[in-house]
């Protein structure tokens, strides 16, 4: 039982770091404004 307690813990920790790592780089990658996309001339051919 102590056993099986210890690996739900690690993995409520593992979780909840994974998580807020999540968090961090999607405001990192909003802080970088709006999306603007490639104009079409700079596509490859099989795009157009």
């Amino acid at each position: 039982m102590n056993r099986s307690k210890f690996v739900a813990i690690l993995t409520g920790v593992i979780s909840l770091i994974l998580g807020i790592a999540y968090l961090m780089l999607v405001q990192l990658l909003d802080l970088r404004g709006e999306m603007i996309p490639a104009p079409i001339s700079l596509l490859p051919f099989w795009f157009h």
